[in-house]
């Protein structure tokens, strides 16, 4: 039996926008491609499916505030540094 960690990412939302519009869709297309489940959380609030455009947007992550990400399986922490790298960004706030 093979037993299994969650890893856990702290960050700090980087775009101007928050996790909204276009940073969300990147992040949540980045997430639906991974083969492990990925939940994305608030302060305060419960972790949502970070593979869920709605559930990431209902999150309402402003700029700077800092979210966790958890994942649990074969390749979770690869994809978490990804994930966080994104979450992290400035790059995707369009204009």
């Amino acid at each position: 039996m093979r037993s299994s960690t969650v890893a856990e990412r702290r960050v700090r939302v980087g775009s101007k926008v928050g996790l909204h519009a276009r940073p969300a869709a990147v992040f949540v297309r980045a997430a639906a491609e991974a083969p492990v489940d990925v939940t994305i959380a608030r302060r305060g609030r419960p972790p949502v499916n970070a593979k869920s455009i709605l559930a990431v947007l209902g999150l309402d992550v402003r700029h700077d505030e800092e979210v966790v990400l958890a994942a649990e399986g074969e390749g979770a922490e690869e994809l978490l540094d990804r994930l966080a790298s994104l979450v992290a960004t400035t790059e995707h706030d369009g204009g």
